[in-house]
């Protein structure tokens, strides 16, 4: 029986696993004092759509919803879009 002679793959791919885990142990520390980080774009980006739903739409920054509006999924209507 021969030897398979890949490990030199299994090398590559250990490093290429470990360059991965420093990547994602930086951004959790980039991010680490902020528990809640992702929660509070989220929370910022719906604040905004509902400003920009009492303005009709019509304020600066308000065109980027454009597109998703006046279908049938989203459930609002507005001519000026």
């Amino acid at each position: 029986m021969k030897e398979p002679h890949n490990h030199a793959k299994v090398g590559y791919a250990m490093i290429l696993v470990s360059a991965s885990l420093v990547a994602v142990g930086m951004i959790g520390f980039a991010i680490g004092g902020d528990v809640l980080y992702s929660d509070n774009i989220q929370r910022a980006n719906t604040a905004h759509f509902n400003e920009c739903k009492t303005d009709a739409f019509s304020a600066d920054g308000c065109q980027k919803y454009c597109d998703r509006l006046n279908t049938e999924i989203s459930g609002i209507y507005i001519e000026n879009c």
